[in-house]
């Protein structure tokens, strides 16, 4: 069964997601003479009109009013009407993501997600939804922030996404049309080039975060901080896990994440027990990330600790 590339375009109401589906399917390298399904999963202020693209022909638009249409059954119908070679999907903002991964048929293969979002309401999304946006935000590669205004709270938004996602791109669009390039610079809250890295309590969830994104600035260093031990039967007798219970978008989304630590005496640890950890990272490619490249702790030192004030960390 042939692989359907999809395209999948997130944000909320009126955050632009229709306009960037134009921009795309009247881009020159987009019209290659490939049919193309369009989903729309609601109806903003702007409409495609496909007789306005040089391929209008070959793309058929589908819109879905209410989320109990969006099946398996009625994707796989809806490509077979169309005869469509790939899919793009403009998906509301209200909905989850795991809903839509559930119904995906099988050979949809996700090619890029982008986010697209007012400048001027984003901030209220997230105040009061923000579980929607952590969502959407947590999986995309891009995050165009558009309608920017003179003198926005260009840190403000990009301190948003970070916390979320720091591999994602971020791009603003002036309300004159110019698009500015993010280049803010995140500072870490401990110094990467000392001689041990000491991690504070509360910096663990950067720590992560950094180290899982840009393993080789770790390769060679020593790293000391405070965590609490995973050990199971599965992991082999010279290794734990050092970690932190972590909170990613609400109360209800918090989940263990840590470092697979080697050394000698693990098997003297206790399970779910505090200690100080002092490794040296190397950058290795491992089964645990996937074949890529992460970072393997090195055990040189342990030592009991109490547990931090705050046993839960962030990621902003």
């Amino acid at each position: 069964m042939a692989v359907v590339p999809v395209y999948l375009f997130l944000g909320f109401l009126d955050g632009g997601k229709t306009k960037f589906i134009h921009e795309t399917l009247c881009d020159k390298r987009f019209q290659d003479g490939d049919r193309t399904l369009v989903i729309l999963c609601e109806e903003g202020e702007e409409e495609l009109d496909t007789s306005k693209y040089s391929g209008g022909k070959n793309v058929t638009v589908v819109t879905i009013d209410d989320k109990e249409q969006l099946t398996k059954k009625f994707l796989e119908s809806s490509l077979k009407k169309s005869r469509a070679e790939r899919v793009l999907i403009e998906y509301n903002g209200m909905w989850l993501l795991n809903d839509l991964g559930k119904e995906l048929p099988r050979n949809w293969q996700i090619y890029q997600i982008m986010m697209m979002a007012d400048s001027n309401t984003f901030n209220m999304y997230n105040n009061n939804m923000r579980q929607l946006v952590y969502d959407k935000i947590n999986v995309t590669e891009l995050v165009a922030f558009n309608r920017c205004r003179e003198g926005f709270d260009k840190q403000g938004l990009h301190k948003i996404v970070r916390a979320i996602n720091r591999r994602a791109s971020i791009i603003y669009e002036y309300e004159d049309g110019t698009i500015e390039n993010d280049d803010i610079v995140d500072p870490l809250p401990f110094d990467v080039n000392a001689p041990v890295i000491e991690v504070k309590d509360e910096d663990f969830g950067l720590l992560y975060l950094d180290a899982m994104d840009k393993p080789e600035n770790y390769d060679g260093k020593t790293v000391k901080f405070k965590a609490l031990v995973a050990r199971n039967g599965k992991l082999p007798k010279d290794s734990f896990v050092g970690g932190r219970f972590a909170m990613q978008c609400c109360a209800e989304d918090i989940r263990y994440v840590g470092f697979l630590c080697r050394w000698s005496n693990a098997s003297t640890l206790a399970n779910k027990g505090w200690y100080t950890v002092t490794a040296k990272v190397k950058a290795e490619n491992d089964a645990m990330f996937g074949g890529e490249k992460g970072p393997m702790f090195y055990v040189s030192d342990v030592k009991p600790a109490n547990k931090p004030e705050e046993e839960t960390v962030y990621f902003f």
